[in-house]
């Protein structure tokens, strides 16, 4: 009996200790034109608590992330983005964090997108 209850609780702990992903993989899309605008989102990813790695790419707009689910979720590491003023496809940054942006890097207007282009 006793063999029989340490074994169900082996199990149950193993169980539930990989449950969430310590690595887990995500990719976002974040709005943004330049070299500053990539500065600016991965280290608005990277403080949120529990991110590993944040690499944003100019050309696709594409923020690939390593991320410790325990810790935190894509839409915190999103909610943080926005904070600094750049758009996901989920959240929009408010107008004040937008106006904050360097005007190199108001990525809602055409005339900035044809400059980077």
């Amino acid at each position: 009996m006793k063999t029989i209850l340490i074994t169900f609780t082996i199990l149950f702990i193993g169980t539930f200790s990989y449950g969430q992903n310590k690595n887990a993989k995500a990719s976002i899309e974040v709005d943004g034109v330049c070299m500053m605008c990539k500065k600016r989102i991965e280290k608005a990813s990277i403080k949120t608590k529990g991110v590993k790695s944040a690499v944003w790419n100019v050309e696709t707009h594409e923020l690939k992330l390593i991320f410790d689910e325990n810790k935190t979720s894509i839409e915190q590491i999103e909610s943080n983005v926005t904070a600094v003023g750049h758009d996901t496809k989920s959240f929009v940054a408010s107008k004040e964090a937008y106006e904050s942006l360097h005007p190199c890097c108001k990525y809602r207007e055409d005339v900035v997108i044809e400059d980077h282009k």
